[in-house]
């Protein structure tokens, strides 16, 4: 069993910000696999589920805010009995030019508070793929205020093109195992 874990924020008002990047991409993969969501209060989470080359494949959006994710994670990890090395967590991240996806197969935090409270939570040794949201903006606007924001109409059309078909890509190597630690500028 493999969960692919979405960094983000519940609600309307931030679907489409640039926190919710991972949650973009599993809403994608989800409809590529005509699956939807179910509501799973006992893990803070709404869950799809598929089985892709017969393992199962739990596609999670914690209902916890952000910076508590690592809570949903721990229910989820400790019910299924599995290990930190089960979980590949989908996240934006400011220090990356918007187009950059980074893979990663453990590290620090960064001051990213998301990862901050996984990494509280699991440890350190779980799959990433980070998703570059930087951009000139940032630079004339707190750090909270840009990830809550919503991306621009070029932004949109690059991430629906471009980098959540890469992504979901990333996604099904790790499900296969194939997964290599790699940077892509898209």
């Amino acid at each position: 069993m493999k969960i692919i874990f979405a960094q983000g924020n519940p609600g309307s008002q931030y679907k489409n910000s640039r926190h919710n990047v991972g949650f973009l991409a599993l809403d994608q993969l989800a409809e590529h696999h005509k699956k939807e969501f179910t509501k799973k209060p006992k893990f803070h989470a709404d869950i799809a589920e598929f089985t892709e080359a017969g393992e199962k494949i739990l596609l999670v959006k914690p209902t916890t805010f952000y910076n508590e994710t690592g809570q949903s994670a721990r229910l989820l990890i400790d019910f299924y009995k599995l290990s930190a090395t089960d979980v590949l967590v989908i996240h934006d991240d400011l220090a990356l030019p918007f187009g950059t996806i980074r893979t990663r197969q453990k590290g620090s935090d960064a001051g990213n508070n998301g990862i901050k409270s996984l990494n509280a939570h699991l440890g350190q040794d779980y799959t990433r793929i980070r998703v570059g949201v930087g951009s000139e903006l940032r630079e004339r606007m707190p750090d909270a205020d840009f990830v809550l924001g919503n991306f621009n109409r070029a932004e949109s059309e690059t991430l629906e093109t471009t980098l959540i078909p890469k992504i979901v890509e990333l996604v099904h190597e790790f499900c296969a195992d194939t997964l290599a630690t790699t940077s892509h500028k898209l």
